[in-house]
């Protein structure tokens, strides 16, 4: 039935082709009845029908569905006298077969799909030449069967590739408009940066102040190149995403090997707007531990009831929490806090567990708006 099913021919539209080969089937036998029958669960379909007003029968009543559970010819010289078919329906009953010859069509592997037939009302002997062209005529019926499973596949395939190229059109045209978007907002953070910063009192001189901010511009190109390497454009993963940012800071920052920096993250996916955010506060956190803090650096985001948590610790014994972000609280304490507010966010201060350390948590709702974002 499995095979059946792949051929797609029941109840298909009449075929000239296969009309051919039943009208020479008759002609062969000079029988009033020729058929090309597939064997459904229930019933023996005619996809072709010489001399037969019906377009099925049901599978009990045919002797197709007989035919096709051997190999060879299914032969029925004169049914009246034939134990395997004295008591069938069609011998029985008003329509008197005497002579049936049923040669199963055999897909490639092995499965049986139907019969080329003939019959007749009349006992008839058969000869060699006939039940030579009868095997010629039943593989020249598969053979079409199978030029028409490979003509719909082909179809298939051939429709499965233009909706590819259409979604490929699609994605592409996508990925322009969020890569143009992403490039002008991204500008845009970075003229804020630079016009922060040069708000900002300080006695340091030119080159430093240009230093820190070509640092922070490179951040954000960092926090970018980690979302292109995403699986998607709008949503990415954040334990995923965090790692390779926090990979990248470990090798840059000088921290050691790459274990000096321990990531966590729960299995969430957001979209890439937040992800910026949160990317660009790692950077600045993450920095901050390595410069002012000790031990080993933790990055943390969990899902918790209400909403996300993202936290940086080191294991230091550091100074009070009041005193904690002294170091950041020009610039970079600016550009958290600025961070921390696009995401709705609340940023707390204080120890690990064990009180040792310093841990900073920025706890954020699940679903915000993030207008003009990168």
């Amino acid at each position: 039935m499995a095979a059946v099913r792949g051929y797609a021919v029941l109840d298909t539209p009449p075929d000239t082709a296969f009309d051919h080969i039943t009208s020479l089937a008759a002609d062969l036998f000079g029988t009033p009845i020729a058929l090309i029958s597939i064997v459904d669960e229930d019933r023996v379909w005619f996809k072709s029908r010489h001399g037969m007003p019906l377009e099925q029968i049901g599978r009990d009543a045919g002797l197709c569905a007989s035919a096709i559970l051997q190999k060879q010819p299914w032969l029925l010289a004169d049914a009246a006298g034939d134990p395997r078919a004295q008591a069938h329906p069609l011998v029985t009953g008003d329509f008197g077969l005497r002579f049936y010859l049923g040669i199963p069509l055999s897909a490639p592997d092995g499965s049986n799909l139907g019969t080329l037939c003939v019959m007749d009302r009349k006992p008839r002997s058969v000869t060699r030449r006939q039940m030579a062209g009868m095997h010629s005529l039943a593989a020249l019926a598969m053979t079409l069967l199978d030029l028409h499973k490979t003509a719909r596949q082909a179809d298939a395939a051939l429709a499965q590739a233009a909706a590819d190229k259409d979604k490929a059109l699609r994605l592409a045209h996508m990925m322009a408009n969020e890569i143009d978007h992403r490039v002008m907002n991204s500008l845009q953070l970075v003229a804020g940066l630079l016009s922060m910063q040069s708000r900002m009192p300080s006695d340091d001189d030119v080159p430093t102040q240009l230093k820190q901010a070509a640092g922070r511009v490179s951040a954000i190109a960092r926090v970018h190149q980690h979302i292109y390497l995403s699986e998607g454009i709008e949503h990415a993963d954040v334990g995923q995403y965090l790692q390779r940012v926090c990979d990248d800071l470990s090798v840059m920052l000088e921290a050691g090997n790459r274990g000096s920096i321990a990531v966590s993250g729960a299995e969430v996916k957001l979209p890439t707007a937040r992800i910026v955010a949160i990317g660009l506060i790692i950077n600045e956190l993450v920095t901050n531990a390595i410069k002012y803090g000790e031990g080993k650096v933790t990055v943390r985001f969990a899902d918790t009831e209400t909403g996300y948590t993202l936290s940086v610790s080191d294991e230091g014994d550091g100074p009070p929490p009041d005193e904690i972000l002294k170091p950041a609280r020009g610039f970079g304490m600016k550009v958290i806090t600025s961070l921390v507010q696009q995401l709705r966010g609340a940023l707390s201060i204080g120890r690990q567990d064990d009180g040792t350390g310093t841990r900073i948590t920025i706890a954020f709702p699940r679903e915000i708006a993030l207008p003009h974002m990168p």
